[in-house]
């Protein structure tokens, strides 16, 4: 389950409230799509910003209306006992295995957090993914810690940042696979060095872009996954007006969030507040680039 394309939706808000009709037919769009898993609740799916009881629904949406496609479902938060809460919705909803990042407010150390996913690893027979995000939990993971993890039964992929220079990423994939047990796989994340990590042996890709748009990112991903390196990085080469507005705008969610909403597929001002998203000169420069690469 852990290969592939795994796709990020957004979690869309209307009027502070889930909006339920607006997430599940971004789930059926995935599916449709044909990608190979939907992960609900990652970053891109706001599960710092959602209640318990929201974050529950939402995954059980996700898994309701995925059909046969795998769900993954973060759980992370702040506390350990509240992340076992969430694991416990994730199982009750028929999740196929669970996202866990490390978030912080106090910073944690190495060991806080070996022990976190150790306590979670006991708790669950659902497999985890090791969600490596320093962007947004202000944590770095080193090669020793993965490895540490890595040997704790129930992991079973680490989610790690992208590098985009394509030998620096075969250096690092080598590097981390070497490190690991051979059961647990690679999966690269942001957008933009998707095509060098898969062409470099990640064996996933965690794709934000991949849970609004799935076409390219399935593009990108089948033809890295064949050994067709042009064609993967021709692929991510034509979205790359898309990828400076991820780096000029501060990250892919706010984006990303501006993409669905022109072209209908969520609600008006979709974030959870106090995330604002982008103002109406940025939208229309989404807007140009949606058009402009045929999106």
């Amino acid at each position: 389950m852990f290969t592939g394309l795994s796709a990020f939706p957004l979690t869309p808000l209307h009027d502070d409230q889930l909006d339920e009709r607006a997430f599940a037919g971004l789930i059926e769009r995935l599916v449709a799509a044909g990608v190979d898993s939907i992960t609900a609740l990652g970053s891109t799916g706001s599960y710092a910003y959602l209640s318990p009881d929201e974050r529950a629904r939402v995954a059980h949406l996700a898994v309701e209306h995925a059909g046969p496609t795998p769900v993954f479902v973060g759980v992370g938060g702040l506390r350990t006992s509240q992340i076992l809460s969430h694991v416990a919705s994730a199982e009750a909803a028929g999740a196929a295995g669970v996202l866990l990042a490390p978030m912080t407010y106090q910073p944690l150390t190495a060991d806080d957090v070996f022990e976190l996913y150790r306590t979670v690893a006991e708790f669950t027979k659902l497999p985890v993914i090791v969600y490596d995000n320093p962007g947004t939990t202000h944590f770095t993971f080193t090669t020793e810690l993965y490895a540490r993890i890595a040997e704790l039964p129930g992991i079973a992929s680490i989610k790690i940042p992208g590098v985009l220079v394509d030998q620096a990423a075969q250096h690092r994939v080598a590097e981390i696979r070497a490190a690991i047990p051979e059961h647990v796989t690679i999966g690269v994340s942001g957008d933009a060095f998707a095509a060098a990590g898969l062409s470099a042996g990640c064996d996933a890709w965690y794709s934000v872009i991949g849970g609004t748009l799935p076409e390219p990112a399935l593009t990108i991903t089948r033809a890295a996954l064949r050994g067709e390196r042009a064609a993967a990085f021709t692929e991510s080469e034509r979205l790359a007006p898309l990828w400076s507005l991820f780096a000029e705008f501060g990250g892919s969610l706010r984006v990303v969030a501006a993409i669905a909403e022109h072209l209908g597929l969520v609600p008006e001002r979709c974030l959870p507040l106090p995330i604002q998203g982008l103002d109406g000169p940025q939208r229309a420069r989404v807007a140009a680039v949606v058009e402009q690469i045929g999106l």
